[in-house]
């Protein structure tokens, strides 16, 4: 929910504004670049006092200057061209037991607007090198400086109410979630790109901190920008106690006074000015408009993909016993005695892959994969004990290169990766969820494959941020050697790793380290009688006949034999065996069918996969919105996942005590397990029938119609 939030016009905050309107544009920042300790403004080349939740371009770094943003490859904000970072403090839920709980947010937004003037001057873009702060997060009361009336919070309830804008935080429930701000100072003295305390080289207008004439000793007028950050804080609204609200910033703020920013300028001065200087109407508002008036374009990388590792080897989110770095709760800060807070800087990785080079296999990012058009097309797994090291184990083990996970479940094997599939160099990506079968490891997420390569030579897992290396193998076409976990090319010599020049023509191939790069989306070459997870297998015994459906004719089908092979038999009522699926609600018409297997490529049912009714996964909530959605199939699979269609596609029967994994929504009902899925069809299917055909799968990308609470994954 918070991410559409972030991304909405905010009309009546700029109607409030004083003054007539004035030309303004809103930049969404729709991903988080960092969350840390970790200030190169405030605190340059150390670890920060406290956490906060950092925007911009990929070259942020604890010691930084104008060259570090210009060398970024990547912004989590909307505009090309602009690699400044933007950062607040982060918030936290202060429990009743004395914990801290991370308030969710996505990103922020950004306006920049043409507020401040001087006789004889115009609207200037900061310069080279500009950097400032607004607010004090030691204030924990108010006094009605200028400065104090920048910073300022928005009870969110869209229902209607809620008391006014205030600097404090809000002390009632905020349904829709808090929106936190700080305008920043937009007059500047014209020579000091920084200053002591990072602020005397900057000055509020003398007639109000959002607009009016500067100041003699600040005589030059800045283009003013100002942030919005909404807090998930609805999602607390029944754990308030005792006679306070219970909301504190990360520097043990919880009046609100502290709220503050940092900015670092890294925009193309010259494209800034230019939109200055011809942006003069008041009809901005989105920046989709500015795109439209070719004014800016919009970065090649998404903002929810930008993203850099932590640089403080700390927990900043779930339960906390204290706030990073040792900040109390106080209404008057005071430094910790005895605190044991980390004072080093690095580079963690840990959260974004699991380091398998002693196993002879790297990182290689986060890829993408496409709906219908599946990047690995060899061997597939999904199981809900799936980790790193299974998915690895079970591509080498064949004989293939490449390891790919998706949606915390799923392995994909391959020998090739084709360019559109291929990570960015130097951005993270969204490859953010936990792998079922351990939660400390990612496991790609929806349209997106956390990918691993067997080293060729020495093993160097992928750099995220501005030093990461460019690098590009020559596409080739390999051949494993089933069960050995070494390949070949087709020339036969061995692979050898080389690190070029990026390519004039970034579709022909992929800046990876060692990848074997595909152009074209070939099938699999193995054809090995013996080797379960060929495709298409050359063993008769790896054919199964496909279930009739009321009464129409079986079809022999192919079936994937790294799945035990299944039992034919014609759909109809379940024995007794499977209680799990007896206690489900079907709609009228509808009645269980039996376990069945999923073909994974393409999946069995492919009409709306990993659907999603805002629901917690059962059986019952799948059939329903299946036939609500018009379909006449409905497939639940390990545990947490529902799948719609018209026909079974390349399946049959399964023994029912293969579908034995209870619902992630309910206990009770059964949801099948891996690879196999508990089907429900309506009376309306009677006459299709399960066909063979040799498509590829169909990815839950464009047909998932959930989202993630708090940022997409996508």
């Amino acid at each position: 929910m918070y991410s559409t939030l972030v991304n909405t016009v905010t009309l009546g905050l700029l109607a409030s504004f004083t003054g007539t309107v004035h030309a303004y544009w809103r930049m969404p920042c729709g991903g988080t670049l960092m969350e840390g300790r970790v200030d190169p403004v405030v605190s340059p080349g150390a670890v920060s006092s406290h956490t906060h939740i950092i925007l911009g371009g990929n070259g942020f770094a604890p010691t930084m200057d104008y060259a570090s943003t210009q060398a970024s490859t990547c912004t989590s904000c909307a505009i090309q061209g602009d690699f400044s970072n933007y950062w607040v403090p982060k918030l936290y839920y202060h429990a009743e037991n004395g914990s801290f709980i991370n308030v969710a947010t996505s990103g922020g937004t950004v306006y920049y607007q043409q507020r401040a003037t001087y006789p004889g001057k115009t609207v200037t873009a900061f310069p080279e090198g500009f950097r400032m702060t607004a607010g004090n997060p030691e204030l924990r009361t108010y006094n009605q400086t200028e400065a104090q009336q920048a910073i300022s919070h928005v009870c969110l309830n869209y229902a209607g109410g809620g008391p006014p804008e205030a600097p404090a935080f809000p002390t009632v429930n905020c349904p829709d979630g808090l929106r936190s701000q700080v305008y920043f100072p937009s007059c500047w003295d014209g020579v000091n790109l920084d200053s002591a305390n990072h602020q005397s080289h900057v000055a509020y207008p003398l007639n109000g901190y959002n607009g009016g004439q500067c100041p003699d000793s600040h005589p030059v007028p800045l283009i003013s920008i100002f942030y919005e950050f909404i807090f998930g804080t609805g999602d607390f609204s029944d754990m308030w106690h005792g006679d306070s609200q219970p909301f504190v910033y990360s520097m043990g703020d919880n009046s609100g006074f502290g709220f503050h920013g940092d900015f670092v300028n890294g925009w193309d001065v010259q494209l800034l000015q230019k939109a200055i200087d011809e942006f003069t109407t008041d009809d901005a508002g989105d920046a989709d408009n500015i795109y439209y008036n070719n004014y800016f374009t919009e970065p090649a990388v998404s903002g929810t993909q930008c993203s850099l590792p932590p640089m403080v080897n700390e927990q900043v989110n779930g339960v906390l016993a204290a706030l990073p770095g040792c900040n109390p709760v106080t209404d008057n800060p005071v430094p910790a005695t005895n605190c044991l807070a980390t004072t080093t800087l690095g580079t963690y990785t840990s959260s974004i892959y699991t380091d398998m080079t002693a196993k002879g296999w790297e990182y290689l990012g986060c890829g993408i994969d496409e709906y219908g058009n599946t990047a690995l097309t060899g061997p597939i797994e999904d199981t809900p004990t799936m980790t790193v090291e299974t998915c690895i184990s079970l591509c080498g083990g064949k004989g293939y290169s490449i390891a790919g996970l998706e949606y915390a479940s799923q392995c994909f094997c391959g020998n090739t990766l084709p360019a559109r599939a291929s990570p960015t160099p130097g951005v993270i990506g969204t490859c953010t969820m936990a792998c079922k079968g351990n939660s400390t490891e990612m496991c790609g997420a929806g349209n997106r494959l956390s990918l691993y390569q067997k080293c060729s030579g020495t093993c160097q897992n992928a750099q995220f941020g501005v030093n990461a290396p460019v690098v590009s193998a020559v596409p080739a076409t390999a051949t494993p050697t089933a069960g050995t976990g070494s390949y070949s090319t087709a020339a036969g010599s061995s692979m050898i790793s080389s690190v070029v020049t990026a390519p004039a023509d970034p579709s022909s191939t992929s800046s990876l380290p060692n990848a074997v790069i595909s152009t074209t989306d070939a099938a699999p070459a193995t054809t090995d009688a013996t080797d379960p997870y060929s495709y298409p297998p050359t063993d008769p015994s790896t054919t199964a006949t496909a279930a009739s459906v009321s009464g129409v004719a079986s079809t022999p089908v192919t079936t994937d034999s790294a799945i035990p092979s299944p039992t034919p038999s014609t759909i109809g009522p379940l024995g007794p065996s499977s209680s799990g699926l007896s206690n489900v609600t079907l709609p009228s018409g509808w009645t269980a069918a039996g376990c069945y297997v999923d073909n994974l490529n393409p999946r069995s049912l492919n009409g709306d996969l990993f659907a999603y009714w805002g629901e917690a996964m059962t059986s019952s909530g799948c059939a329903a919105h299946c036939s609500t959605e018009g379909f006449t199939y409905a497939g639940t699979e390990n545990a947490g996942q529902c799948f719609c269609g018209n026909e079974l596609v390349q399946s049959a029967t399964a023994p029912a005590t293969d579908c034995n994994l209870p619902c992630e929504g309910s206990a009770s009902e059964t949801c099948g397990g891996p690879a196999r899925l508990s089907v429900f069809t309506s009376s309306s299917s009677t006459t299709s029938t399960v066909r063979r055909r040799r498509s590829h799968m169909r990815r839950h990308g464009v047909h998932y119609r959930g989202a993630q609470l708090h940022g997409s994954s996508m």
